[in-house]
């Protein structure tokens, strides 16, 4: 989801695959834990618990902000202004969305490892086989067209709903008009409240586009919809009808969300020209003149000669790009460290969390080796 991204309970899978400890080129395996898994029979679903995404009756429509909105949005984009009243008369607060926006107490330190055991585990990868199967053409057809491999594509969107299979169950409506004007308070309040006003319009902008009801959308606790969980601004800008059926269905249609994340990728800054993998895993010298290089924002600044000077060095020899330097911390054990292109950095206009991107890169390339295991060339990591 083009914003922060909420780790769910994982639904489970349909049938299993084996997978044979495969490698790649750059010697990525599976962890032992995927490995020589035997095929069993599905377990059963878990109970999800209630959300209540119905939220309770609150008069939106008397609320002088609610109102000065409304007149503006019929003003501006030509809606008709009793029509928009009588529609946020159905609207609903919802205490959900207010506390699960809230930001995470302060809690254990960061730990990749326990992250990417959640995130890239037996569930997501066979499903992933299963939809990579399922929409080859669409994914072959998108990677020739945007030019983002379609590993990438499955893994975004199995990192994002496994597959369509947990896409948010809130009234879209009700999400984003909840937090549109009763952000919980928080230091930048005000700059939250007007996001979500954006999104509020352009909700409404593209159930006027594609004739539907704006109340019939469902999403996340944030608005997010469908597969790939776009927020309402990012479906109205980069969304694709990719089935040619005439509309844009990011809920049912796998064509649609295959399409629109590759042309999200695309405009967020993905060079087909780079090709190869993203990261590469990198060595640190002990004297830390590389420590400067870390965190310089969501973009690869540092040429390899500079990283090299600096005593940051690859097993496998990364090409001669822009990138930057990635760490991985995983609490109290020692912190990965990688050097990351600038489709690494796409990847994290999608959600900006070097662990959401490299979860991305490691469950399409755990997908890409369990549909068909590559011969072992190399002991080298890059990804």
């Amino acid at each position: 989801m083009p914003m922060k991204t909420l780790i769910t309970a994982l639904l489970l899978s349909a049938a299993t695959v084996s997978h044979a400890a495969p490698v790649d080129p750059y010697g990525y395996k599976l962890p032992p834990s995927m490995q020589k898994k035997k095929k069993a029979a599905a377990p059963k679903k878990k109970a999800v618990p209630a959300i209540d995404y119905v939220g309770e009756f609150v008069n939106f429509g008397d609320w002088k902000e609610v109102r000065a909105f409304l007149d503006d949005l019929a003003a501006r984009d030509g809606f008709d202004r009793a029509e928009l009243g009588a529609l946020i008369n159905q609207v609903r607060y919802v205490d959900a969305a207010v506390q699960l926006v809230k930001p995470a107490p302060p809690g254990k330190p960061k730990n990749w490892q326990a992250y990417s055991k959640l995130m890239i585990d037996p569930v997501r990868i066979d499903a992933g086989v299963k939809f990579w199967n399922d929409n080859a053409d669409a994914l072959a057809r998108a990677e020739s067209l945007y030019g983002v491999p379609a590993e990438v594509l499955v893994g975004i969107i199995g990192i994002e709903t496994v597959y369509g299979r947990n896409t948010g169950r809130f009234r879209v409506l009700d999400a984003i008009t909840t937090l549109a004007f009763s952000y919980p308070e928080a230091p930048q309040r005000r700059e939250r409240m007007e996001f979500f006003r954006g999104e509020l319009e352009a909700t409404l902008l593209f159930a006027r586009q594609d004739g539907v009801d704006p109340l019939s959308l469902k999403g996340s606790f944030a608005g997010a919809i469908g597969m790939p969980q776009f927020m309402p601004s990012s479906l109205m800008k980069y969304a694709v009808d990719f089935d040619g059926s005439g509309k844009i269905d990011l809920q049912n249609s796998s064509s649609d969300a295959i399409g629109s994340v590759a042309a999200f990728l695309a405009g967020h800054g993905w060079q087909r020209a780079q090709g190869g993998p993203v990261v590469y895993a990198a060595t640190v010298s002990p004297n830390r003149a590389w420590e400067g290089m870390l965190n310089q924002g969501l973009a690869a600044k540092y040429r390899s000669a500079e990283l090299s000077t600096a005593g940051v060095t690859t097993a496998v020899p990364a090409p001669d790009q822009l990138y930057g330097l990635v760490d991985l911390q995983n609490g109290a054990e020692p912190t990965e460290y990688w050097l990351a292109n600038t489709n690494f950095f796409a990847i994290t206009q999608y959600n900006r969390s070097y662990f959401y991107a490299m979860s991305v890169v490691e469950l399409g390339r755990a997908v890409r080796l369990a549909r068909a295991p590559a011969p072992a060339s190399s002991n080298a990591s890059g990804m």
